[in-house]
């Protein structure tokens, strides 16, 4: 949720503590955590090297809502998936794919939940409300299968050739153009659905 408002700024110590300058406080991750949750912007820098150091701490709140039980969102395969895309040629385009996924998915849990507010108001979820639900949720898993589809057809399209081919390991393939061909077409519809957005 990008604001116009000038990000907070948090310093962290050497102590590991975490000092927030608007409040002149400290604060803890689960407090960082919050922020976030209320849409609150902010950047945290090492307060000896001037590092910023966002990115890691925003990481290390997602593995502390990881432990705990029950709070799992990252699904086990997507992680090992993430993992191979580190030094992976398609690195670059991983976190602008996965920033416009998250968008998409956030604007139509909005939608979904303001279409149950009107239709339901207050009643308990049953009946009517359970099947727009789940029909929302197919269609929420609808968009992500072709979003990843899209995202990687090399994998998608030599696995059905191996599936085809009755062979353990889908077909390697030295036509490099085609590949080229093939991700220059990936990119231009990466570039149109961000253009869409």
């Amino acid at each position: 949720m990008a604001s116009d408002k000038e990000p907070t700024v948090i310093k962290k110590y050497a102590n590991r503590r975490l000092y927030h300058t608007g409040t002149s406080s400290y604060v803890t991750l689960e407090d960082l955590a919050g922020l976030v949750r209320n849409g609150e912007d902010f950047v945290v820098y090492d307060a000896k090297s001037g590092e910023d150091i966002t990115r890691s701490v925003l990481a290390q709140i997602i593995f502390d809502e990881e432990a705990k039980d029950g709070q799992n969102l990252l699904p086990i395969a997507f992680l090992r998936q993430l993992i191979r895309f580190y030094g992976d040629s398609m690195q670059a385009v991983v976190p602008r794919f996965l920033e416009f996924s998250m968008q998409n998915f956030a604007e139509e849990q909005t939608k979904m939940r303001e279409q149950m507010s009107k239709a339901f108001g207050g009643s308990a979820f049953g009946g009517p409300a359970m099947d727009a639900l789940q029909a929302q949720t197919r269609a929420n898993m609808q968009m992500f299968t072709e979003a990843f589809r899209l995202f990687n057809p090399f994998a998608a399209s030599a696995a059905a050739q191996g599936k085809a081919e009755g062979t353990a390991e889908p077909p390697k393939s030295d036509d490099l153009g085609e590949l080229k061909r093939e991700l220059n077409e990936m990119r231009n519809r990466l570039d149109k659905l961000s253009r869409d957005t």
